[in-house]
Order: C-alpha cells, then sequence, then structure tokens
C-alpha cells in the first residue's frame, strides 16, 4: 500500500471527491496616477513657464510704458492686463458693486474663474500670485489631459507629447499662463473629454459643469458630449453587470446646462434679464449678432484699410487668419466624420464669426483640442510638420507675448 506524504503546514487536503476550484490569481497592483509619459509633459510644462516667466521679466526691463523709464515695472505688471481686472473685480468685489446697469460689463464674464480665486484668495493674500497660481496648476492638469486624448488616437507615439508641445508653444499661449480663463476651463473641459471617451459619463457631465462655470463654450462641450454618447457604441456587457444603463447615461448629459441656467437665474434676479452677460458683451465688445458674411467683411476692413491703428490692425488680422484655420478644420473634421469635436468648433465659430466684428478668435485656438491632436497625429506621421510648426509659431509666440506683457495687446 503506498504510503502518501504528509501534507504541508497550512495546507488543507482536497477530496478526490471534492470539486478543484482554481486557485485565486492576485490583482495587479493599480497603475500610477502620473504614468512616466506624463511625468515627460508636465517637465514640458515646467520648461514652458519657464520661458514664459524669463520673457516677462525682460519685458519689465526692454519694453517699459515710458520710453524714459528708469525703474522697471513691478514684477507681477506683465500679467497684470486686460480681462484680468474684470476677473479680479468679480472675485473681489462681486458683479454689481454699484447696482444693477452701472459698472464695467463685467457680468459679460462667466463666474467660474472669479469663484476659483476668491478661494484660492484665502490662502494666497495676493490677488494677481492666486491667479497666477490658478493658471499653473490647472494648465499643468490641462496639458496632462491633452497627451492622453492625442494617445487615444496614436497609442504608444509621441503623439501624446507632441500635442502638449504644440498647444503650450502656440501663438497665444501666453493667456495660459496669465490669470485668464482659458486654462481653467482647458483643465475642466479636457479631462471631461477624455472620461467620455473612456465612457465615464458621470464623470465627464460633472468635469463638464464645471468648465460651463468658466465659459460659456462649456455648453459647446456638452453639446459635443451629447454627439459622442449618441455615436459611441453599445455600452459593454461589463457596464451593464454593474447597473449602468443607456438612459441613466444620457440623463447625466444634463448637468452641464445647470451652470449656466443658474448664472441666468442669478442675473434675472439681480436685473430683471436672464441674458445680460450677452448684452453686456454688445455693450462693452460690439459682439451684436451679424450675418457670417457682415462680420468678415466688417473684419477685412478694420484689418487691412487703415481705419485703426496698428496694434488693433494687426489684432483683426490675427481674427481672420484663425478664422480660416478654424473653417479648414472644421472641414477636416467632416470629412472625416468627426461629428463630436465638429459639432463643438462648428459652435464656436458660429458663436465668434456672427458678432460685429472678430473679437478673440485667435485666443479662442487655444481651446481647440482637435487641432492641436490633429497637428500631434500629423507631425508623428510626417517628421517635417513639427519642425515647421515650431520654426513658425515660436516668433509669433515670443511677440505676442511681449505685446501683451508691455501692455500693447490690441494697440
Amino acid at each position: 500500500m503506498p504510503i502518501s506524504a504528509p501534507p504541508s503546514p497550512g495546507h488543507t487536503p482536497v477530496r478526490a471527491d471534492s470539486p478543484v476550484r482554481p486557485a485565486p490569481v492576485a490583482a495587479p497592483p493599480p497603475a500610477p496616477r502620473l504614468r512616466p509619459a506624463d511625468r515627460e509633459v508636465l517637465w514640458l510644462y515646467l520648461l514652458t513657464r519657464v520661458a514664459v516667466w524669463t520673457t516677462a521679466y525682460c519685458t519689465r526691463w526692454l519694453f517699459p510704458a515710458s520710453g524714459d523709464a528708469r525703474v522697471p515695472a513691478p514684477v507681477l505688471a506683465p500679467f497684470e492686463h486686460w480681462d484680468w481686472g474684470h476677473f479680479l473685480n468679480i472675485a473681489r468685489d462681486g458683479y454689481f458693486p454699484e447696482g444693477p446697469g452701472e459698472g464695467d460689463n463685467r457680468e459679460a464674464f462667466f463666474p467660474g474663474l472669479p469663484l476659483v480665486l476668491r478661494a484660492v484668495h484665502v490662502l494666497i493674500p495676493h490677488w494677481t500670485v492666486a491667479g497666477l497660481l490658478v493658471s499653473l496648476v490647472a494648465g499643468a492638469v490641462a496639458a496632462v489631459a491633452l497627451a492622453r486624448i492625442a494617445e487615444l488616437h496614436l497609442p504608444g507615439s509621441r503623439a501624446g507629447r507632441r500635442a502638449a508641445l504644440f498647444l503650450l508653444v502656440s501663438p497665444c499661449a501666453v493667456f495660459l499662463a496669465a490669470g485668464y480663463s482659458e486654462a481653467l476651463f482647458l483643465a475642466l473641459a479636457l479631462p471631461a473629454w477624455l472620461a467620455a471617451r473612456r465612457q465615464r459619463w458621470l464623470l465627464a457631465s460633472v468635469l463638464a459643469a464645471g468648465a460651463t462655470t468658466v465659459r460659456i463654450s462649456g455648453l459647446f462641450l456638452a453639446a459635443a458630449l451629447v454627439v459622442l454618447f449618441l455615436t459611441t457604441p453599445t455600452t459593454p456587457p461589463t457596464r451593464r453587470d454593474e447597473g449602468t444603463s443607456g438612459k441613466r447615461d444620457a440623463a447625466w448629459l444634463v448637468l452641464p446646462g445647470l451652470p449656466a441656467l443658474l448664472y441666468f437665474w442669478y442675473l434675472y434676479g439681480r436685473t430683471g434679464d436672464p441674458m445680460a452677460w450677452k448684452h453686456a458683451q454688445e455693450r462693452g465688445w460690439y459682439r451684436h449678432f451679424r450675418a457670417p458674411w457682415e462680420a468678415w467683411s466688417q473684419t477685412w476692413h478694420e484689418a487691412f484699410d487703415r481705419t485703426q491703428a496698428t496694434g488693433y490692425a494687426a489684432q483683426f488680422q490675427a481674427d481672420l487668419l484663425a478664422m480660416v484655420l478654424g473653417l479648414l478644420l472644421l472641414g477636416v473634421l467632416l470629412v472625416r466624420r468627426r461629428w463630436p469635436e465638429a459639432v463643438y468648433l462648428a459652435l464656436t465659430l458660429w458663436a465668434l464669426g456672427t458678432s460685429y466684428w472678430y473679437m478673440s478668435v485667435a485666443r479662442s485656438t487655444l481651446l481647440w483640442w482637435p487641432l492641436w491632436v490633429g497637428l500631434a497625429v500629423w507631425s508623428v506621421r510626417r517628421r517635417w510638420v513639427a519642425i515647421a510648426y515650431l520654426c513658425l509659431v515660436a516668433p509669433l509666440s515670443t511677440v505676442l507675448a511681449i505685446t501683451f506683457m508691455s501692455g500693447r495687446w490690441a494697440g
């Protein structure tokens, strides 16, 4: 009779008639929140921030407001121009410190950035430093999110890092470093898009709602999310087993519209006009509705017929060029049947291209993530694209940064 070996300590013998169960498989360790590719993007982001701050330092000395100045402007003065004053006034004093109908049309700006700025100011007493810190952190989040979106198009390539680089050195990139709303909007909108591409609709809707608090463009993003939801293949079985239904996912897509409705309701309570933000834009920035061809004609007139100072004329020329670029990009998206991105861009171009004249179209390119993703993918497939892009935009970025920091933007 054979003698069986004694069981090892801690081992439970298995009867011959008992069912054999597979040994449990250890769960893989959780993926790090920051991957090596993300760290590369953040290093790239930090280097570009150093370049922006170096430009700001030099601008204080080389481009003073007065040609015979003996003392440079204050350290933070290069970042305290134009729209920053509106965001600061809202965060510090609210929308109507002098009562409805009075003031500087600050209700044209949505409350997201002022609310964040006021919260950060609790810890950072200096308002400008608080605004720069918000943009610094938000810009880092946006750069990483953009890189991850680009990687969805060409996994395993350098498309993600290229997309982040192209955005960070783009001609209007200085506005990502200043206390403006572009960086914060992208920090919410790009992760929202990334979450939607992964079919995490609740997270996408919450982030898109945050983006709507910052800019009206959040509603354009919400429309794109709806189209993405409608064109996304059926939810895989594993998601159905978790109890997530398509109807529930669709219901979340209502969330991005709520912040805008709340802001309109607030304006109605204070002014009796739920569209006070739009009327403020008309009073302060001539954003009256015009047919697209009329807006183009008026902008062309201001850009080339010598009716404006050269600084303003140059801005109109840049906006015309940006509109052409946007229309070309829209055509590419339609040909490639990228319907959600096409909806976002089409709504953006319609909003910008139907006012008395073009304004801030060039700045708006910062928010066109399909542009940066498309350029990145193209540059991976055609090496000369990256070199050509950098040679073209590097001088433009430097000139426009100096123009903004010296207070000479738009004339």
